[in-house]
């Protein structure tokens, strides 16, 4: 545990603007639109300039955590959530967090029959066989997680007077910062997309805002507690690959006219990460009432009865079974499966 009241800056916006304004300094990085971000040099540039943003904003931290703060060394590295390294302590999170996806875990795994696929390693090599994979499930968690929560969360923490307003004021106000770095989206997505009205765009931008500042939140308590910065990379890279849930819909089918915000949770990342399968990306305006359609864009076989409509609904009573189950065990373990001896913070009394 540290101690609180050591003196610090709290230098959220300049890491935010050192990690999002080089991508409008260079051509290769700067969005236009005869330069889509999922074109692999602009993947390749952009992981090419944040990765420098992380490792200069890392020495920085150090520096101040050093010299400043006059923090031990290996008390630092403790502190950004490097060291040690605890193999359970980083699987637990992610086990907690695969809790809350169990619907559309049942639904990718027994539905939609992908589970040989994952007992195979297929889909892992995959989604890390091209740049958008690559991006969506390393680049992207590892260096966000690493400037927003590893790199600041310290130095906040130091800067905070009193223990007890500190923790909540830690994972509300922070991970802000982690939501605001996304809205710069709005402007690449009306460049490349101009007859799109100027509402439906800020309202994606305002979604988009919110359900990454609830992730910031998530992982800021995770990391938090566990003191590890590979926990909350995993659960980082996990929700990229996962989308967010179905709330609403039937299953066992493709679902015509859904439309809505809800495909992506991590969608709008700052280096442009999207979700889903093999690092592909889904068709704009596909949902969480997502098609089913494949590589040749027919319907995958569905074992039993989906096809008819008793099959319909004993999928849907399943899926929604273990969807609401989940959030259940999610709620019981949520203090349990996030315990550790290198928590960050005194947890007693909570």
């Amino acid at each position: 545990m540290i101690h609180f009241g050591s003196p610090a800056n709290e230098p959220q916006i300049a890491y935010t603007t050192l990690y999002v304004l080089p991508f409008y300094l260079s051509a290769l990085t700067r969005p236009s639109p005869d330069l889509p971000r999922d074109s692999p040099t602009v993947i390749r540039a952009r992981v090419r300039s944040v990765t420098l943003s992380c490792a200069l904003c890392s020495v920085i931290t150090i520096c101040i955590l050093s010299f400043y703060a006059h923090v031990p060394r290996l008390q630092i590295l403790k502190l950004l959530g490097w060291y040690p390294i605890d193999i359970a302590g980083t699987a637990k999170p992610l086990l907690l967090t695969a809790l809350l996806f169990a619907g559309p875990l049942f639904e990718k795994g027994v539905v939609d029959g992908k589970w040989k696929e994952w007992i195979r390693g297929r889909k892992l090599y995959e989604c890390l066989d091209s740049w958008i994979g690559w991006r969506n499930y390393v680049a992207g968690p590892f260096t966000e997680e690493l400037l927003f929560r590893s790199l600041l969360l310290p130095l906040a923490l130091l800067s905070q007077p009193h223990a007890s307003t500190s923790k909540l004021r830690l994972i509300l106000l922070t991970p802000l910062y982690f939501g605001i770095a996304h809205i710069h989206h709005c402007y690449e997505f009306k460049l490349t997309h101009p007859r799109t009205p100027w509402l439906p765009t800020l309202l994606t931008t305002l979604f988009q805002l919110g359900y990454t500042t609830v992730f910031g939140w998530y992982a800021a308590f995770v990391f938090l507690r566990t003191g590890s910065l590979g926990s909350v990379v995993l659960c980082h890279a996990f929700c990229n690959w996962m989308g967010l849930p179905r709330l609403w819909g039937t299953v066992g089918r493709a679902v015509a006219g859904e439309v809505g915000a809800a495909e992506h949770v991590l969608d709008a990342t700052v280096l442009g990460e999207r979700s889903g399968d093999a690092g592909r990306e889904r068709a704009p305006g596909a949902v969480a009432g997502r098609s089913h359609a494949g590589r040749s864009g027919k319907l995958p076989h569905l074992r039993g009865a989906a096809g008819t409509g008793r099959g319909e609904i004993a999928w849907t009573v399943a899926y929604y079974a273990v969807l609401f189950g989940g959030v259940l065990a999610f709620w019981k373990g949520f203090w349990v499966l996030t315990r550790s001896e290198a928590g960050l913070v005194d947890w007693q009394g909570r």
